[in-house]
């Protein structure tokens, strides 16, 4: 999972309902780039290059997970949708929206289609105003000077004049569900693990992940389940009652709640159905006299995916010991999952079919499984 970067925007317009196109650039943006975390204040400038009706411009901060490429496909296609028409003249003119990416951290890009930093930052008033409003004290990646000290030195004498309309940070209040503790739950390959990461970096979570990478009997379960079953299952509990009960005990102060990508409960679920009925019957009661101990979550998240989805999934993240899983098997186990659902009444629970989402890679549809999560708990 990629860490979200700061990528900073500048936005301008200078036809029509110049404040409202750039309030409009903003929201598109929240919706397909990522969080916007500062905004400038908005500045009025005179036509910079030509000669034209004055603009408004702004600086804003965006956390996003997207490749610079991807951002400059999405800012053009936001400027196209928002009526930019674009000529195959290289003079400066007139438009709706004028979105430009500035700066992506201390990236350094030169490309035929783009160039990060900026190359006309330091030259531009209207550019270093409002960027010093957001990033005064960063230094420019290649010039090695504060953006502060550029505006000051600046060769651009022209006028910017800040007005009293503001912009409102889309998304703003928005707060991820306020809950101690969160389980993320789903089927071998719904994405829990994914969302969970997500989350945890977007709305500041201590993140808890099961350690199935270094248990050594998965593989050899996948070859021979028959002699491996009881093993790994007892093997994963006592990983998982481990884990839980010593970072659930462990408060972070810097943190604002912690979520897992998995609930305890799952062991039994999956010893339910790969075990068979008399070491079931004992790890029944062992899994008991370790579950009344733990902390139980107070939210309990079910990604459901379909069986077709799951299976694309796990060939998609290519794990050898994975290929082999049978559609039945996942069957099976999104069935077990569901009926332990139903029989909770203790904890708020939100099964969510995400089986026509692509929350990694679309923002949009992230955003909307946050949106379905806010909905069951408020």
């Amino acid at each position: 999972m990629k860490f979200p970067k700061t990528v900073i925007l500048a936005l301008g317009s200078n036809l029509g309902d110049r404040r409202q196109n750039l309030q409009i650039a903003m929201e598109r943006i929240h919706a397909s780039i990522g969080w916007i975390h500062k905004v400038s204040r908005v500045y009025e400038t005179p036509a910079w290059g030509f000669k034209g009706e004055s603009f408004l411009n702004a600086c804003i901060a965006v956390s996003t997970r997207l490749e610079a490429a991807d951002i400059l496909s999405v800012l053009l296609g936001i400027e196209i949708d928002m009526g930019r028409q674009r000529t195959d003249d290289k003079t400066y003119q007139n438009r709706i929206i004028d979105l430009d990416i500035l700066l992506i951290e201390d990236e350094i890009i030169d490309t035929p289609n783009l160039q990060v930093p900026h190359p006309g930052i330091a030259n531009r008033r209207f550019v270093l105003q409002p960027l010093t409003d957001i990033a005064a004290g960063d230094v420019h990646p290649i010039l090695k000077k504060a953006y502060r000290k550029l505006l000051v030195e600046t060769s651009d004498t022209s006028e910017v004049v800040a007005i009293n309309e503001t912009l409102e940070i889309p998304g703003k209040n928005y707060k991820f569900p306020r809950c101690n503790y969160i389980a993320v739950e789903g089927n071998i390959g719904a994405g829990k693990t994914s969302f969970s990461t997500m989350v945890s970096q977007d709305f500041n979570a201590k993140l808890v992940l099961e350690r199935f990478k270094d248990n050594p009997f998965l593989p050899k379960f996948y070859e021979n389940k028959d002699r491996y079953a009881f093993p790994l299952e007892m093997s994963f509990l006592a990983d998982r009652y481990q884990q839980l009960s010593d970072d659930l005990a462990q408060y972070d102060l810097f943190k604002d709640f912690v979520i897992s990508d998995y609930d305890v409960f799952k062991s039994l679920i999956f010893a339910r159905i790969t075990l068979h009925e008399d070491e079931y019957s004992l790890y029944h009661k062992l899994f008991h006299l370790m579950y009344k101990e733990l902390v139980k979550p107070e939210l309990y998240i079910y990604l459901y995916q379909n069986t077709e989805r799951l299976l694309e999934n796990i060939k998609k993240r290519g794990r050898d010991y994975e290929q082999n899983i049978q559609p039945d098997y996942l069957i099976e186990i999104n069935k077990s999952y569901l009926n332990y659902i139903k029989s909770q009444s203790n904890m708020k629970v939100k099964v969510i079919d995400i089986s026509n989402l692509d929350f990694v890679s679309n923002r949009e549809d992230y955003l909307q499984l946050l949106e379905e999560i806010e909905k069951a708990v408020n």
